[in-house]
């Protein structure tokens, strides 16, 4: 592995103005065209290409997909702020200072940014930009550009983005190219800088007169490889390729942005779609569902050889998919109420009856992760980090394996399980009184599980909501139109909701957007499930200081440790692969020989249109 090409400045500055010992130290900068958390970078400062992709890839055509969130709609392109509901693609519009390398773990080279210059703390960060840099109306992308956006990003976006980016103290416009952010002291410095070149640049005149919170279907002006064509609102929007691109001929931009058009067409419903891509209406489209997967794509076109069927391997960890107890509320404050619902839960059943055996069950915030996920009795390590905390924390963090989900046999006889959840839930305080369970207030203990219409959990939910029935609870399945769901999922007005949540593979101050008890009370933040607690936030604060990928892991486990132990969440299923399906017209970099980077999978970025394919497919269709 290669290590990051850098200038080393306070060698210099210190022999020649005679500075020694920590003066010195506190001199030390460094000059680099890549970052990483721990300084590692697979590629030089003269590398041509990522080696995922094909550099002379050919360019044209189209992709048309559905977008990933299916059964919603869209109402404006700014992704980043609070109100409304952004159109998939709009990440498209806009380059960042520096793009990722799917093939690291968490490496970034340089793309509006040329250089970046750190002190050894990296509690400041200068970045200096590419004097061709341009957004798509010719006009350059500057320093003042760059020091807006990320302010902006900081006080007006969605609060995971203001948690993510509250520790930028300053932005310095240094002259027209350079820019200096200074991190707020007593911050998690390793990732800062990161933060900042991954975050999306605005043109500061084009917001000019208008509102950055509000939502909009006026076209953002922005300096990516994509603008925005036709729109149909609400129902498909279109993604033109720039061939005038600022940064087409640049070593992050090899190979990648290859069609001319990237299509999203929505659909409010999920049969309706699948109608759809069997009659050519959309071309690519990824399968989230099992039963879909196993009984509804062996249609014609499949067997005929027309559309590619298959499973993709994902190497990023799975994350955390789960129901997703709202912790706000009284009635769920209690672990051992939390823990009960868990009991009640037959995921071998439902893997088996309802999902074709296609899933494993999650039990990780950091699933199909080895390097992240706690298993077993904690490390040496992970008790010296836990060790403080021994008074807020049960003694079964301490002493036992990390916690794993009940198991069933899969015949639908949980008998056992229910008698724990009864023993637990009458710990909590909650007894049967005239055959409901109801607490000292005689209150009843209702759920309701939260879901879009048309969703597809009541073959999940139906026997779940029967087993809590059982307890004396008194369970129930609410579906409402996408827009009120994403209205009171973002106010926290459920008891439970369904999420799912990925971190990248290197964890850091995103975690505070899902865990921390900042996020508890800012509406749309993605803390489901409420957590509040200390404990889990000084964690988070660990796993963000990591100083090496070792101490990394311990923190990681640590926290996971923690956070499962506060059964907050009853844990869903995974897959650690994509089930594809796509009309056979494109070409992709395994078809010559490249090799798929572990951490994406790369569909927009790194495949293209192929005209043979394609006129061979229409032949034959037209046969």
């Amino acid at each position: 592995m290669r290590w990051r090409i850098s200038t080393m400045i306070a060698a210099a500055v210190a022999v020649g103005w005679g500075i020694s010992g920590e003066a010195a130290k506190a001199t030390e900068t460094t000059v680099t065209h890549g970052l990483s958390a721990f300084g590692e970078l697979k590629y030089p400062s003269d590398f041509t290409h990522f080696d995922y992709v094909v550099p002379d890839a050919p360019k044209g055509g189209r992709i048309r997909l559905r977008p990933t969130v299916a059964n919603r709609t869209f109402d404006n392109f700014n992704l980043y702020i609070l109100k409304g509901d952004a159109a998939d693609g709009t990440d498209l519009l806009f380059d960042s200072l520096m793009a990722r390398a799917y093939d690291e773990p968490d490496a970034l080279y340089g793309l509006l940014a040329e250089s970046v210059e750190l002190p050894a703390d990296r509690s400041y960060a200068i970045f200096t930009l590419r004097p061709e840099a341009k957004f798509a109306d010719g006009s350059p992308v500057t320093a003042e550009d760059v020091a807006w956006s990320i302010e902006t990003l900081r006080d007006k976006s969605r609060p995971v983005y203001r948690l993510s980016y509250r520790d930028i103290a300053s932005a310095k416009v240094l002259d027209q190219r350079r820019v200096r952010f200074d991190f707020a002291e007593g911050a998690a410095m390793r990732d800062q800088a990161a933060r900042v070149a991954q975050a999306p640049i605005f043109s500061k005149a084009h917001f000019e007169g208008r509102d950055f919170e509000q939502p909009e279907l006026t076209p953002p002006l922005g300096s990516g490889p994509y603008q925005v064509g036709k729109v149909n609102a609400g129902r498909t929007v279109t993604y033109e390729r720039r061939e005038d691109y600022w940064a087409k001929d640049l070593p992050v931009r090899q190979g990648a942005y290859n069609f001319d058009q990237i299509v999203y067409e929505y659909f409010r419903d999920h049969d309706v779609a699948l109608e759809a891509f069997k009659a050519g209406a959309f071309d690519f489209n990824e399968i989230y569902s099992s039963k879909n997967w196993a009984l509804q794509y062996d249609f014609p076109a499949i067997q005929k050889g027309w559309v590619i069927k298959e499973h993709i391997q994902d190497g990023r960890p799975s994350g955390t998919q789960g129901f997703w107890i709202n912790t706000r509320k009284e009635k769920f404050s209690d672990p051992r109420v939390r823990e009960a619902l868990d009991w009640a839960f037959d995921f071998e059943w439902t893997r088996d009856r309802v999902f074709y055996g296609q899933y494993e069950r999650t039990d990780s915030f950091f699933e199909n992760s080895e390097d992240l996920q706690a298993s077993g009795p904690p490390s040496s390590e992970e008790l010296a980090l836990l060790e403080p905390f021994r008074g807020q924390l049960p003694a079964t963090v301490f002493e036992e394996d990390a916690y794993l989900p009940p198991v069933t046999k899969g015949d639908g006889v949980i008998r056992r399980n229910l008698r724990r959840a009864r023993k637990l839930l009458d710990e909590a305080g909650w007894t049967i009184q005239d055959g409901v369970r109801k607490n000292a207030a005689g209150e009843a203990l209702t759920i309701e599980f939260l879901d879009r219409v048309g969703g597809r959990f009541g073959s999940v939910l139906d026997p779940y909501i029967a087993n809590l029935k059982t307890l004396g609870i008194e369970a129930m399945q609410r579906q409402v139109d996408p827009a009120q769901y994403e209205l009171r999922q973002k106010s926290f007005d459920y008891d439970i909701v369904t999420g799912r949540f990925v971190p990248p593979p290197t964890p850091g101050t995103e975690l505070r957007g899902f865990l921390s008890s900042a996020s508890a009370g800012q509406n749309g933040s993605f803390n489901l499930a409420g957590v509040n607690s200390p404990v889990i936030d000084a964690l988070i604060e660990k796993v963000n200081n990591a100083a090496s990928r070792d101490e990394l892991r311990a923190a990681a486990r640590a926290l996971d440790r923690v956070y499962r132990a506060g059964r907050y969440w009853v844990p869903q299923w995974y897959s650690g692969t994509h089930r594809l399906a796509y009309w056979d017209m494109f070409g992709r970099p395994e078809d010559r020989g490249v090799e798929k980077p572990r951490y994406w999978r790369g569909v927009r970025l790194t495949w293209w249109y192929d005209e043979a394919k394609a006129a061979a497919l229409a032949e034959k269709r037209g046969k």
